[in-house]
């Protein structure tokens, strides 16, 4: 088995993590996340964490052969099909995106005719799939709980988890979006930490608790460590951790913004007779906190 090289790229604005990682033997590489800027304020979309990573790819001369989403985010847009358009890579999700299409569908009051398919993507993973890059042995774990179509993309030793865990001095990440469940992220975890010892972990975000940011840490050292999971915690008292933690939590400030981008691949609402695109925000959808 052939491991990758992974290089990182940080968003400050949002938080998130982006990765690319390749097969240093054949070149051949995917992204993970990508980050399609967004600046609420103006309502302006740009493309230079998307650019970032471009530049990257054709400085170390990586065949771009995967542009890959773990789920819908609620804190940034995708810029999977920008990178598409630049790139011609696929672009891929998990199948059970299909369920939070219909999900926001309904939140943003969209048409009947949205499609709620996925045909959005490329291709869509479903659990223990498996597909190369280069020689990289890549396998796809169904991880819900933070979302009901997160999926962790295991490629050779290295595992992009997404939004399921932190790092170890944070925990795990929320469950109390619509469709998320603290209970399928217990299992989630519990599968991800049952990886081999030496695993690499790469995490979705890090909001860097008195730190600078990071985004690495393996299996051992958060089975060793991480703060909601280093004591073995029964489901019930991981599900309390959870789910008190969560109820003191604001929705994130551009998840009403993001989700309707998200759910189309990271492309904009279709313009409009005057060419411009437009998000809708749902008003009184959502409890205050």
């Amino acid at each position: 088995m052939t491991n990758p090289i992974v290089k990182s790229f940080w968003d400050e604005a949002t938080g998130s993590w982006q990765y690319v990682f390749h097969d240093p033997d054949t070149m051949q590489g995917a992204i993970v996340d990508p980050v399609l800027d967004f600046d609420p304020l103006s309502g302006r979309t740009s493309t230079a964490n998307a650019e970032r990573l471009l530049d990257h790819v054709r400085k170390a001369g990586i065949e771009l052969v995967w542009i890959l989403d773990t789920h819908p985010h609620a804190d940034h847009f995708s810029a999977a099909a920008w990178l598409k358009q630049q790139t011609g890579a696929p672009m891929a999700i998990g199948a059970k995106v299909t369920g939070v299409q219909k999900l926001w569908q309904g939140i943003y009051n969209l048409p009947a005719d949205f499609p709620t398919d996925g045909s959005q993507w490329d291709k869509l993973f479903a659990d223990g799939d498996r597909f190369m890059v280069g020689h990289v042995p890549v396998t796809v774990m169904f991880s819900p709980g933070h979302t009901l179509a997160s999926i962790t993309y295991v490629a050779g030793d290295a595992a992009f988890v997404h939004d399921t865990l932190m790092m170890p001095d944070s925990g795990s990440s929320r469950a109390d979006f619509p469709g998320g469940s603290s209970d399928a992220l217990y299992d989630s975890i519990a599968a991800i930490l049952s990886l081999p010892a030496d695993t690499r972990i790469f995490v979705g975000h890090d909001y860097a608790p008195g730190r600078a940011a990071q985004c690495e840490a393996t299996v051992a050292q958060h089975r060793a460590a991480n703060i909601h999971w280093k004591d073995a915690p029964s489901r019930s008292a991981f599900r309390a951790v959870r789910d008190a933690r969560d109820a003191t939590l604001p929705l994130p400030k551009l998840m009403l913004a993001a989700l309707q981008v998200n759910i189309r691949g990271g492309r904009l609402p279709a313009p409009e007779d005057n060419g411009r695109s437009y998000l809708r925000i749902p008003l009184n959808h959502f409890e205050s906190r």
